[in-house]
């Protein structure tokens, strides 16, 4: 979905969303949620970590830079999970993978508050932000026992 904003000159600027993308880590059977430390409007609340997709970044290529910076981890980027969620009044968009630990790396909360690693029964246990609340019924098949 493109946007249009309306210049100085009366011409309408089109521009794709800003990409953000999201690591779903699984280990286990569980995966790693991440509850922010700021801005404070939504300290303590929980989210997949990652961040935003810099230009001539590809998608999977910021998710192991973003792992890397807030988690101090290296990760296999795998499928997509869920679907792309509306962010920002429609100025952005959250694309979540599925990922997992490298080199039996143990994630450290560099930029968050705390991290927990949930079952599929504990999804519910944790205040999701808005945009990573639907991936969560999507992860519920992924976490399942096999």
């Amino acid at each position: 979905m493109r946007t249009e904003r309306v210049s100085g000159n009366g011409q309408a600027d089109r521009h794709e969303p800003r990409v953000v993308v999201g690591a779903a880590i699984i280990a286990g059977g569980r995966v790693l949620a991440c509850a922010r430390a700021a801005p404070p409007e939504v300290a303590g609340r929980w989210e997949f970590p990652g961040g935003k997709v810099e230009p001539g970044e590809s998608e999977t290529a910021a998710l192991v830079r973003e792992c890397a910076e807030e988690l101090a981890v290296r990760v296999e980027i795998g499928d997509r999970v869920g679907r792309d969620v509306r962010m920002a009044h429609g100025r952005s968009v959250l694309k979540v993978y599925a990922a997992r630990l490298l080199h039996d790396d143990q994630p450290t909360a560099l930029e968050h508050s705390a991290l927990r690693w949930l079952s599929a029964a504990e999804l519910d246990t944790v205040d999701w932000l808005p945009a990573d609340a639907p991936i969560v019924a999507a992860l519920r098949p992924l976490l399942a026992p096999r």
